[in-house]
C-alpha cells in the first residue's frame, strides 16, 4: 500500500479548513522549473541551467563532426577572412576563406619573432651553420616523368625493331574522368569529395592517376581531404611518398609565398600523424636533411609534434636520426620539442643526444642560442639518465661553449643529477636491444 497522504502539508490531521485559514497557515505552491528524468526507481533532477549547457555542448560536438566530415559551410567560410586575392591558387577568395582557432591558425611575423627572440648575434651564428649546397627536392610530376622516360627507354631498347611502345597507357575515358576530378579539386572548398578520387589509394598506378589530378593546383581544403583519404587508405610506404612528394612541397611553398600557413594545410599536417612512421620519414626527416629548412618552417611544422600524442618508439627513432645529422638551427628546435615531451627515452637515444652536444666541444664557431636552449631542455629532463662520465664531459663542454644566461642553469642541473650508473649500479647492456627498425621505423 502507498504511504498515507495525511499530515504531509504540516497541518494537524483533525483541524478543519476554516481553522487552517484563520491560523494563516495556507500552503503555497512553489515554482519548480526542474526536469525530472526517471530511471527505474531513482530520480535524477537536472536544473534548466545545466540542461542548456548540455544542449550547447551537444550542438558543438555535432557541428565539429559535420565540419570534420563535410568541411565548413558557405556561411562559415564567408564569415572568415584569412588570405588575400593572391590565394586564388588555393581555391579561396576574400569571401570564402576559413579561420580556425589560434593553435591551428596562421602564424604572423610578430608571433614568429616573439617565439624565437633572436638577436643579431644569433642570426649570424645560425648563418654559419647553413648548408650552402642545399639541393631542392623533386616534385611528384618530375619523378613520374623520369620513371616514364626510364621505362620507355627500356622498352625501346628491348623492342627496337618493333617500333615505339607506350608504357602504362591509360584508357582515354579514365583519363577524361580524372581530368574532371582535377577541375573539382582545384575549386573545392567544402562538401563531398568525388568517389573517383576516393578510390585512388586502391589503384596499382595511383601515382600516375594522382599526377593527372595535378596536386600542385589543389585548393587547401582539397589537400586536407586528400590527406585524410590517403593517410588511412595507403600503406606505410605509399603514405610516406604522398607526404614527401605532395604534402610537404605544398606546405613549404605556402609558407614561402605567404609567410603563414593556411589552416587547412595545418589540419592536413595533423591528419598525417595518423601514420607516425610515414610522417617522420616523409616530412620531418626530409625537411631537416634538405639543409634549407627555415626557422619558420621548423616552428610551425614542429608544433604538430608538440601538440599531438605520438608513440615513444617513433619519436625515439626520429630523435636518434636527428642527433646523427649535420647540425643546423632547425635541428635544435625539433630536439627541444622532443625533449619537452618528457618521453622515457631508451639509453641509446640519451647517449646519442649527449654525443650530439659533445661533438661541438672543439668547434670554433659560436653556437646559436637555440643550441643552448636544446641542451638546457635535455639536462632538465634527462640529467638522471646520463652516466657519470657523460656528466663530467658535459661540464667540460660548458667551459668552452657557454651562454651568459643559460649555461649557469645547465651547470646547476648537472651538478644536482643522480647519474644512472651510480643510482642503479647495474649493467646497461639490455639497452642494446633497442632497435629503430622495429615497428616499421626503418630510417636508413
Amino acid at each position: 500500500m502507498g504511504k498515507s497522504k495525511k499530515g504531509r502539508l504540516g497541518f494537524p490531521e483533525k483541524q478543519s479548513l476554516a481553522d487552517q485559514i484563520i491560523d494563516g497557515r495556507v500552503v503555497k505552491g512553489k515554482t519548480r522549473n526542474k526536469i525530472r528524468l526517471r530511471h527505474d526507481e531513482d530520480e535524477l533532477v537536472i536544473d534548466p541551467k545545466t540542461t542548456s549547457k548540455i544542449l550547447r555542448v551537444a550542438q558543438k560536438q555535432r557541428a565539429e563532426l559535420e565540419l570534420e566530415e563535410f568541411g565548413p559551410t558557405p556561411g562559415e567560410a564567408k564569415a572568415a577572412g584569412l588570405y588575400d586575392e593572391k590565394q586564388k591558387r588555393n581555391g579561396f577568395s576574400d569571401s570564402d576563406t576559413d579561420n580556425e582557432d589560434e593553435e591551428e591558425r596562421d602564424y604572423d611575423e610578430n608571433d614568429f619573432n616573439d617565439k624565437l627572440q633572436l638577436n643579431i648575434e644569433d642570426e649570424k651564428a645560425i648563418k654559419m651553420f647553413e648548408n650552402k649546397n642545399a639541393v631542392k627536392g623533386k616534385t611528384l610530376a618530375e619523378i613520374i616523368m623520369e620513371k616514364f622516360a626510364e621505362k620507355k627507354a627500356m622498352v625501346d631498347d628491348a623492342f627496337s625493331d618493333v617500333g615505339s611502345v607506350k608504357v602504362e597507357d591509360i584508357d582515354p575515358r579514365i583519363k577524361e574522368m580524372y581530368e574532371g576530378v582535377r577541375d573539382v579539386m582545384k575549386r573545392y572548398r567544402s562538401g563531398k569529395v568525388p568517389k573517383a578520387f576516393k578510390i585512388i589509394p586502391k589503384l596499382r598506378n595511383w601515382e600516375q592517376i594522382l599526377h593527372i589530378t595535378e596536386p600542385d593546383n589543389w585548393s587547401a581544403a582539397a589537400m586536407f581531404q586528400a590527406t585524410r583519404i590517403f593517410s588511412s587508405g595507403l600503406t606505410q610506404q605509399m603514405a610516406q611518398r604522398f607526404y614527401n612528394l605532395v604534402l610537404l612541397p605544398r606546405i613549404r611553398d605556402d609558407l614561402a609565398e605567404y609567410q603563414k600557413l593556411n589552416s587547412y594545410l595545418y589540419r592536413a599536417l595533423q591528419k598525417s600523424l595518423f601514420k607516425p612512421a610515414a610522417f617522420f620519414k616523409g616530412i620531418i626527416l626530409p625537411l631537416l636533411e634538405s639543409g634549407d629548412c627555415t626557422l619558420r618552417e621548423a616552428i610551425i611544422i614542429g608544433s604538430t609534434v608538440a601538440n599531438n600524442s605520438i608513440p615513444v618508439l617513433h619519436s625515439s627513432a626520429c630523435l636518434l636520426k636527428i642527433c646523427e645529422m649535420d647540425y643546423t638551427a632547425p635541428n635544435s628546435i625539433f630536439m627541444r620539442l622532443f625533449f619537452e615531451k618528457r618521453y622515457a627515452l631508451p639509453y641509446r637515444v640519451v647517449d646519442a643526444a649527449v654525443f650530439h652536444f659533445l661533438r661541438f666541444e672543439q668547434d670554433k664557431r659560436e653556437m646559436p642560442t637555440l643550441w643552448h636552449h636544446a641542451l638546457l631542455a635535455f639536462v632538465q629532463r634527462y640529467k638522471n639518465d646520463v652516466s657519470s662520465e657523460q656528466r663530467e664531459a658535459l661540464l667540460r663542454l660548458l667551459k668552452k661553449k657557454s651562454h651568459y644566461k643559460i649555461t649557469p642553469e645547465i651547470r646547476r642541473e648537472l651538478l644536482a643529477a643522480h647519474c644512472r650508473d651510480i643510482e642503479q649500479g647495474e649493467s646497461l647492456a639490455n639497452e642494446e636491444s633497442f632497435d629503430i627498425r622495429s615497428d616499421g621505423m626503418d630510417l636508413d
